[in-house]
C-alpha cells in the first residue's frame, strides 16, 4: 500500500507531538503528592496516571513509526 507523503508527515508529527506532550504529565504525575501513600508506596492514582500515559505513548510511538515507513515506501 502506498502512502501519500503529506499523510505520512501528518502521522510523523501527530506521533512526536504525543511523546512529546505525555511526557510531561508522567513528571508531574511522578512528583505529585498524591503519588505515594504514607508508607511511599505508589498509589492507585499513579498507576491509573501511569498506565494512561505510557497506552498513549506506545500508540503515539506506533503512529510515528507508521509515518515513517509511509514516507521510505
Amino acid at each position: 500500500m502506498t502512502m501519500p507523503a503529506a499523510l505520512a508527515w501528518i502521522l510523523v508529527f501527530a506521533g512526536v507531538w504525543s511523546l512529546v506532550a505525555w511526557a510531561p504529565i508522567l513528571l508531574a504525575a511522578w512528583k505529585d503528592p498524591r503519588a505515594r501513600d504514607e508508607n511511599g508506596a505508589l498509589t492507585r492514582y499513579f498507576t491509573n496516571r501511569f498506565m494512561l500515559v505510557s497506552t498513549s505513548m506506545i500508540l503515539g510511538l506506533a503512529t510515528a513509526v507508521i509515518g515513517v515507513r509511509g514516507l521510505a515506501g
